[in-house]
């Protein structure tokens, strides 16, 4: 859960609107000063975007990284199955993270009555949890946290048809406490076939709280993992599909149908997912930007 009562800044959806036409119409002038430039010098221009890397999110850990990182996001297409090679004979396994991932989560005391009221006038599904805590209420009790939970638009669907092509697993660093309950809601129809918590992820020495997926499976041309955080799977860096944060201030957003189902879709057809994440996202680059060694499985777990 992204700390549940720390402040979130919400933008109302009209300046949202109103600054996207604006980089809409500067992003039109920039395409065609660019072309302007290819047809007066195209060995420069080439040398110029001779390299397409990923760029890492925005808002990542504590605002670390700056908005103009912000990753590619558009679909990818899915070949035709005229085109298309033998089908691979397993299922492809999707491990999902949850908070920023699939869900938004704030502690109900501390959540501004406004921002509730605007996610719901715009269609946003949210419900109201009670998680137990880790920790004890004076008389020794377990003390329990009231939570409002907001759904990533498209959630539910998003999770029925994944199913249907892939083995889905969550992994969340969330405590058991906590997450249980809250998937018990939003997995009603139980799309997911396993669950881990916080005691499942390792520290290592770069970060703490990653997520190991050799212990879901040693096949790693059949798996991959979403996450709002990178660092989650710096040791499997090229099996990864770092995933824009969600939060109540996006009612609109249309990460989970549009960008990331076509996505599995297609790696579901691959016999080895990895070549394709890489020539996405350039993951290993990305951490080693980021002070960590490109060669991950050589990292010392602590």
């Amino acid at each position: 859960m992204a700390e549940l009562g720390s402040g979130e800044v919400y933008a109302p959806p009209r300046t949202i609107q109103a600054w996207k036409t604006i980089l809409n119409w500067l992003s039109f002038f920039f395409q065609i000063f660019l072309q302007i430039i290819i047809k007066a010098s195209p060995s420069k221009f080439s040398q110029l975007v001779s390299t397409t890397a990923f760029r890492p999110l925005p808002d990542v850990e504590l605002s670390e990284l700056t908005q103009e990182d912000a990753p590619p996001t558009a679909a990818v297409t899915v070949e035709e199955p005229g085109g298309r090679r033998d089908w691979p004979s397993e299922k492809l396994t999707v491990v999902l993270d949850l908070d920023e991932t699939l869900v938004c989560a704030y502690e109900t005391s501390s959540l501004p009555a406004i921002l509730r009221e605007q996610a719901t006038e715009a269609g946003l599904k949210w419900f109201e949890l009670e998680c137990i805590s880790s920790d004890k209420e004076v008389e020794g009790k377990p003390k329990v946290n009231y939570v409002t939970v907001f759904e990533r638009p498209g959630l539910r669907e998003f999770l029925k048809q994944l199913s249907e092509f892939a083995d889905l697993v969550l992994f969340t660093a969330g405590l058991e406490g906590y997450a249980r309950p809250l998937v018990d809601r939003i997995d009603d129809i139980n799309c997911l076939s396993r669950r881990l918590y916080r005691p499942s992820t390792i520290s290592t020495e770069y970060r703490e709280h990653v997520k190991d997926l050799s212990c879901i499976s040693k096949d790693f041309c059949r798996i991959v993992i979403v996450d709002n955080n990178p660092f989650s799977f710096l040791l499997q860096p090229v099996n990864g599909i770092p995933c824009i944060p969600f939060s109540a201030g996006q009612p609109h957003d249309e990460q989970l149908l549009q960008v990331l189902l076509p996505l599995l879709k297609h790696l579901s057809q691959q016999q080895d997912v990895r070549p394709v994440l890489y020539e996405r996202f350039h993951m290993p680059e990305w951490f080693q930007k980021h002070g960590i060694p490109a060669c991950a499985p050589g990292l010392r777990i602590t």
